[in-house]
């Protein structure tokens, strides 16, 4: 791939992504968008490959939005690669590669957020108060510059994905949210852009996760396991045996609301085993719904 097909395809300004979208709808092409934080994995390349499929032209924003980092060494921390993520998005589907900057988004005196109750108060909202509230906010801005026809989320962020559906249904963007399943490594591992920061000690470690939640999948699916606090219990108990783990959160949730099922409340089909684990410096999510079959190792083959 040329850097002139890579410059070609880049907007860094608001004003180059309404004018490259614009061409498309002139030219009666659906638009597909796919949000991204840089740092793309195969897990970004699924969505922006089904995008290509479903649209005519396909956007990929490739942004690290700081207003929902609520750890200033975190964002710094995370990765910025924007050559390699343009290469890899172009050569995936994508049309456009929308990457502006901070205060291009931002500019100043900006000071108008998407805030929502509720679901955004909850696990990753519980822990981390203005994150959601930036999810929204980035979101919200990505959805009025591009105007999609679709967007594309990863069920691996089960949470985000919820709150970005309610979002788009309570502010009535015409849009449609299309959620695609989880990618995972080999091992099971959920892929993710925090992947790159573990060491090679950690990276073993963080296969807990799978672990942890397959354990619970099982109980429900051969054993029977209704309670809540049985899955929990099991998904701890996986979770302590690794000594680089430290849980945040272990939960069953229910699927739309994401509010917690109580110790000794019945689990359903349909309910999500949701995680959040520290593991070494680096916070990995991960979550499976509660099925009659169990999901292996082999389905991720």
């Amino acid at each position: 791939m040329t850097t002139d097909t890579i410059s070609s395809a880049l907007c860094t300004t608001i004003a180059e992504a309404h004018g490259a979208v614009f061409s498309a709808r002139m030219a009666n092409r659906t638009i597909g968008l796919v949000p991204t934080m840089g740092a793309l994995h195969e897990g970004h390349l699924s969505l922006i490959r089904r995008a290509a499929a479903e649209n005519g032209f396909v956007v990929v924003s490739v942004f690290v939005n700081p207003i929902q980092f609520d750890d200033a060494a975190d964002f710094v921390a995370y990765p910025h690669t924007i050559e390699e993520d343009a290469a890899l998005a172009i050569d995936a589907g994508a049309d456009a590669v929308f990457a502006p900057s901070a205060k291009e988004m931002y500019p100043d005196g900006f000071s108008s957020y998407i805030d929502m109750g509720g679901i955004t108060e909850r696990l990753c909202g519980a822990a981390r108060k203005a994150h959601f509230r930036g999810v929204c906010t980035v979101v919200g801005k990505l959805f009025h510059i591009v105007q999609p026809d679709r967007a594309y989320f990863g069920e691996k962020d089960a949470q985000q994905l919820a709150v970005v559906r309610k979002m788009v249904r309570d502010l009535n963007f015409p849009i449609r949210i299309v959620g695609c399943p989880t990618v995972r490594e080999p091992d099971g591992l959920a892929m993710s852009s925090r992947n790159a920061r573990l060491s090679q000690e950690e990276r073993k470690a963080a296969r807990c996760l799978f672990r942890a939640l397959s354990e619970a999948c099982r109980l429900f699916a051969e054993e029977g396991a209704r309670g809540a606090a049985a899955l929990t219990g099991a998904m701890r108990g996986v979770l302590a045996a690794e000594p680089l783990a430290r849980a945040e959160y272990v939960e069953i949730v229910d699927p739309e609301t994401f509010a917690s099922r109580a110790p000794e409340a019945a689990v359903h089909a349909g309910d999500r085993a949701m995680l959040a684990v520290h593991v070494g410096g680096v916070r990995l999510i991960d979550n499976m719904e509660l099925t009659e079959t169990r999901e292996t190792l082999a389905d991720h083959d």
